[in-house]
């Protein structure tokens, strides 16, 4: 009796008819497709809502209330010698100039014959914002010759009636408010009509400094923003040459051996620390030790260069090394030395790659507020810090911190500032990242 082959039975269905278990992993695949639209969904949902709630809330604080007024600069009051000689008149305070504008509020009203029953001296004044004396007085320090005319100002309204347009404030809350009255609100609506109280854009967000938490309607970014480029010069000294030569060091010129290693685990390692160590780093070493001054952007900078190292170390080395080997070996090949095939062939390659890992550090740097805090940042500054070099060492505040601080204040127009802030600081941060993107482009080049 012979072997005889067992016949396999014949497979039935042609391979363009799906069987169920190709149909299955077909199905399969739907549905990982279908997870990751949800997930994709929900994340743009959640930035939608962020960015929403952020310009709803925000967007108010680059409008200002503003009450027109034909102020009359008595001579008795700002220059009784009747010299213009600015030390002279810079030895009235604010007071003087607050009578003058109270008085020529009082007189508009009075000359449009507006009423509003039960107004009060003190509601009249109270409607003018604490600042506005010493806008007035900025402005005829700076142009003596017009003490003695009656000159068109633009003044800031109270935070309450400025809040009252913006529509935080109502009738209603204003009863139980001991900062304004419903007589007030009557006033402003009266103003407004007259075309005496208008909403306009307000620089001085962007170009004034901080106010004390009585004159929220003045605060401004001015002294952040200032702080803030200093600290990113810094930062951009610093760490771009020491990040990238060490990053050609470790990837070029370093032996394999266990130094190296290590140094490439401690890299990696302080590229995941979190920022608030640093900040105790800089407090211990920079303050403590070198006694530079606190909030100084000095000593902000030099913590921001030592956390953004690692962030430029490791994406300066993976740019480094996706030049192909091919490139330095053709320029060792014609005769040039290790140093020139760096320098002439890789680095100039890896460039796009570099310049995109420093600009994102760099933004990173720029949105953190924990390091800043404990070295004093965080500290109420009103002065302009001066021109580099004196001003690095010059107390200065940070755009992150000035919106840790404006929300730790418990007038509600502060908080309007703070979402405010956190638009500007965004806007930074687009651009930075549209500056990488751009520079990866120009100088990407393909193999």
């Amino acid at each position: 009796m012979t072997d005889a082959a067992v016949a396999t039975p014949p497979r039935h269905g042609s391979l363009l008819s799906a069987d169920d278990r190709t149909r299955r992993r077909n199905a399969a695949e739907r549905r990982f497709r279908l997870y990751g639209l949800i997930a994709v969904g929900i994340a743009i949902a959640a930035l939608i809502v962020l960015l929403s709630s952020i310009l709803v809330n925000g967007s108010s604080a680059f409008r200002q209330t503003f009450l027109h007024l034909d102020i009359h600069l008595d001579e008795k009051v700002l220059d009784k010698s009747g010299t213009r000689d600015v030390a002279v008149m810079s030895k009235v305070t604010t007071i003087g100039y607050g009578k003058l504008i109270d008085a020529a509020l009082k007189t508009t009203i009075e000359d449009e014959g507006i009423a509003v029953a039960g107004l009060t001296a003190k509601d009249v004044t109270d409607m003018i914002s604490k600042e506005a004396a010493a806008q007035v007085r900025t402005r005829v320090l700076a142009d003596p010759d017009l003490v003695g005319q009656t000159v068109s100002f633009k003044v800031l309204a109270n935070g309450r009636i400025d809040g009252y347009l913006k529509g935080r404030v109502t009738q209603e809350s204003a009863v139980r408010d001991s900062n304004v009255s419903p007589r007030q609100l009557h006033l402003a609506d009266a103003l407004r009509e007259k075309g005496l109280l208008s909403r306009d854009f307000n620089w001085g967000f962007i170009t004034a400094a901080d106010a004390s938490e009585l004159r929220p309607e003045a605060a401004g970014l001015g002294v952040a923003i200032l702080g803030s480029a200093y600290m990113m010069i810094i930062v951009l000294v610093l760490s771009l040459p020491i990040g990238v030569a060490a990053s050609i060091y470790l990837e070029e010129f370093a032996p394999q051996n266990r130094w190296t290693d290590l140094i490439e685990v401690n890299i990696s390692n302080l590229a995941a620390v979190p920022s608030i160590v640093y900040g105790i780093l800089g407090l211990a070493i920079f303050i403590n030790f070198a006694g530079l001054p606190q909030s100084a952007p000095i000593v902000g900078g030099l913590v921001l260069t030592l956390m953004t190292l690692p962030r430029i170390i490791i994406p300066t080395r993976a740019a480094l090394k996706s030049v192909p080997p091919s490139i330095r070996e053709a320029a060792l090949g014609v005769g040039a030395s290790k140093m020139q095939s760096t320098l002439h062939h890789v680095l100039p390659l890896a460039m796009p790659g570099i310049l995109t890992g420093t600009i994102i550090g760099l933004a990173q740097a720029l949105g953190e507020t924990a390091p800043l805090l404990l070295i004093g940042m965080v500290a109420f500054v009103r002065d302009y810090p001066g021109a580099p070099p004196e001003g690095f060492f010059d107390p200065a505040a940070a755009l992150p911190v000035q919106v840790y601080n404006w929300t730790q204040r418990s007038d509600p127009a502060f908080v309007e500032r703070a979402s405010g802030a956190i638009i500007v600081l965004l806007i930074f941060l687009l651009i930075m990242n549209a500056v990488a993107i751009v520079l990866r482009r120009k100088f990407e080049r393909r193999w």
